[in-house]
């Protein structure tokens, strides 16, 4: 299990469209997907334990972001042959049993991760309403452990102003998380 970091924010890049299955059973892309303030677009898996740790802080602040219309979407990218625990079909009881607040959908050829340039689990892509990216950063300081309950909350707060002011913050700390497992 190899550890990455994501790279820093390039700033205005254009979100990507993509047309994915999700785990409803329907295909999903960027505008079914965006809210009236922006977009978080997230790379994750079931396996990792980089996302195991904070998966229950990325439920919470998913639903806290849509309260203020920016809507979510995770999407994952694994290779399911190399871990069993990715498959569609593990992917579709892990979002019902934590009931995920946003799609989350299977990208089987890998190509939208390749496109968004998507490099670990979990790796986050915040974009303001014009769809331009404004955030590539951490959700807070975990790892592969949950860090304590009162630590800043870096996404969060980061996508909090970019769905009030359209712009991400000038600081930002990269995602760390196991390596995409490519095909």
């Amino acid at each position: 299990m190899v550890s990455t970091q994501t790279p820093i924010c390039d700033f205005n890049a254009p979100a990507i469209d993509f047309n994915l299955m999700g785990v409803d059973g329907k295909t999903h892309n960027l505008q079914s997907c965006k809210g009236e303030n922006g977009l978080l677009v997230m790379f994750i898996c079931n396996h990792c334990p980089y996302v195991k740790a904070v998966i229950e802080r990325i439920i919470r602040d998913a639903k806290a972001l849509q309260a203020i219309g920016l809507n979510s979407v995770a999407i994952m990218s694994n290779n399911p042959d190399e871990y069993e625990e990715d498959s569609f079909e593990n992917m579709q009881k892990i979002a019902q049993k934590m009931d995920f607040p946003f799609p989350y959908l299977i990208d089987k050829t890998q190509e939208v991760a390749k496109a968004y340039g998507a490099v670990c689990t979990p790796d986050f892509f915040g974009y303001n309403a014009h769809l331009k990216l404004q955030y590539r950063g951490r959700l807070d300081a975990s790892r592969k452990e949950t860090a304590p309950a009162d630590v800043k909350r870096d996404l969060f707060d980061a996508m909090r102003q970019v769905a009030t002011t359209g712009q991400g913050p000038k600081q930002q700390i990269p995602s760390m998380g196991c390596s995409i497992k490519w095909l």
